[in-house]
């Protein structure tokens, strides 16, 4: 198939002046529209506007501009059908070999924030959605590009085949754009759907659609999964904005493994809980080391003082930027990941010069800026699972002290950051804490009696604290045996959800143990 003409009309017109001049120099005819076909002119490339070929201006504000049988007819006529040839040469409709296309872009727009629906609107493509799927159900006799980078691809064919597209060439093309397409209309249906778009309250049918599609690219191959004899890789969605992993970047160290990954997810997770300067230290996607300090380097310091021993290999974050002070106090240590919002120059000079095996990654870590609404998913045997993500804080307003002794100020602060750890650690999960400092962390025992154990006995065993420490349950207290261990430890006050049956039976071994307890109402299982 020799393309004679091409119809071009980009929202991103990144390159898309040399490519046309390198069309028009192999002989072919430019179509083009409004802001496009300014462009070739004054840049000195040969181009017809499109109005002139329909005998029919742009209207309504550009919204109408190649919706025109002269325009499509030029594009779907099968060029193997002497009856389309024939209407083509009645209507005086000129063939259309080659359609190039580059969207508005939809979701760039509404991944800024503060947009409006009426902002988001006018960034919906018509026309060019329907040439790209046009040419594309025409591929047999129309080549179709939807992104600059496929222009060096075309112009090499091209000049390879004296001004032909193969058939392999023409159907991989049309394969991209209907993966484009229908990619822009997810995003479309996706943002519609979400309760920013209309301001309306969120409800579980705008968050878990009847029907699921998701589209994402391969960011990472990676060596192995979870095991070296299991293939994996990265993926990252190509709708709405960059978050979490998929807005990350590498400054050093090596690949990336699968578990580092998911250990690199849970620490992100964590460190979003807190605006003050914070650490955390994540093994095996729990919590070993949390603290908060007056600078990044002083939490580092606390965090490492939680559990010295399993932050060796572990996942190291610092939401403040990284300085030679945390630098520092990681002398020695090997963990796999380090990461933060933003590096000193010089501490980022000493890690590259005295970790090399450390991956080092500049990371997102503003909570503030962090998505109020994320869905997860998660496969099972034979399909997925879909929740909305835990991202529900402690509201101070809502606690309920049910214990005869109020928890004083310290003991409120102390609860609420344990709680925020406990979230983050897996079912049954107790941590022990004092204000701003993990002292000790049970998870993932079958049952919480256990856990309560195992907090406090790893709490013993590194020479840390539990005397004037509070705990965090993230479900209710079954039995009292769970909070009898905690307060034998020396805990002063607890907070759980509430709601076991032996609910009066807990809180009368509180008051027994003279503990405040305080229940929230709300449960953070973490399977």
């Amino acid at each position: 198939m020799r393309v004679r003409r091409a119809l071009v009309s980009v929202h991103d017109k990144t390159g898309v002046v040399d490519f046309a001049r390198a069309l028009a120099g192999l002989g072919v005819e430019i179509l083009s529209t409004g802001g496009t076909a300014r462009l070739l002119r004054v840049s000195g490339v040969p181009v017809r506007e499109v109005s002139d070929v329909t005998g029919f201006p742009e209207m309504l504000d550009g919204r109408v501009k190649t919706l025109h049988p002269k325009i499509h007819g030029g594009i779907l006529a099968r060029r193997d059908v002497p009856a389309h040839l024939e209407a083509l040469d009645r209507h005086g409709v000129p063939p259309i070999d080659l359609v190039v296309v580059a969207l508005y872009p939809f979701e760039a727009t509404v991944a800024k924030p503060g947009v409006t629906l009426a902002e988001a609107i006018e960034q919906i493509d018509v026309g060019g959605p329907t040439l790209i799927r046009a040419a594309a159900k025409n591929h047999a006799s129309v080549g179709v590009v939807t992104d600059r980078s496929q222009y060096a691809l075309v112009l090499d064919e091209l000049r390879a085949q004296e001004g032909g597209l193969s058939e392999a060439t023409r159907y991989r093309l049309a394969q991209e754009a209907f993966r484009r397409t229908a990619q822009y209309d997810a995003a479309i249906a996706a943002y519609l759907r979400a309760p920013g778009a209309t301001g309306a309250a969120p409800g579980a049918a705008d968050e878990l659609p009847a029907r699921l599609r998701l589209d994402a690219e391969r960011a990472l191959a990676l060596r192995y999964g979870e095991n070296p004899h299991q293939a994996a890789a990265f993926y990252r969605p190509l709708d709405g904005p960059r978050a979490g992993l998929a807005a990350v970047r590498q400054l050093h160290g090596p690949e990336l493994g699968y578990n580092n990954l998911l250990d690199f997810s849970a620490a992100l997770g964590l460190l979003l809980e807190f605006e003050e300067p914070a650490a955390v230290v994540i093994k095996h996607t729990n919590p070993c080391g949390v603290a908060l300090g007056a600078t990044a380097g002083e939490a580092m310091a606390r965090a490492k003082a939680c559990d010295p021993v399993s932050i060796y290999g572990g996942i190291v974050g610092v939401n403040r930027t990284l300085d030679l002070a945390v630098v520092q106090e990681l002398a020695g240590i090997f963990v796999e990941i380090l990461f933060a919002p933003a590096f000193a120059p010089d501490a980022l000079e000493e890690l590259r010069r005295t970790k090399k095996k450390c991956r080092v990654f500049e990371a997102p870590c503003d909570r503030a800026r962090a998505p109020s609404q994320v869905v997860e998913y998660r496969s099972v045997w034979g399909g997925l699972l879909a929740q909305t993500a835990d991202l529900t804080d402690l509201d101070a307003g809502a606690l309920k002290t049910v214990s005869k002794r109020q928890p004083t100020a310290a003991e409120l602060a102390a609860l609420t950051f344990a709680w925020r750890v406990a979230k983050h650690a897996k079912s049954n999960a107790i941590v022990l804490a004092t204000r701003g400092q993990v002292v000790g962390v049970g998870a993932g025992q079958m049952n919480r009696v256990d856990s309560a154990r195992l907090a406090v006995m790893r709490a013993q065993e590194l020479g840390l604290e539990t005397r004037g420490s509070v705990c965090a349950s993230d479900a209710f207290f079954p039995f009292r045996d769970g909070l009898d261990v905690v307060a034998k430890a020396g805990a002063t006050a607890v907070v759980h959800p509430g709601g076991s049956l032996r609910d009066d039976e807990v809180i009368k071994a509180a008051d027994e143990h003279g503990m405040a307890m305080v229940l929230t109402g709300i449960r953070h299982f973490r399977h």
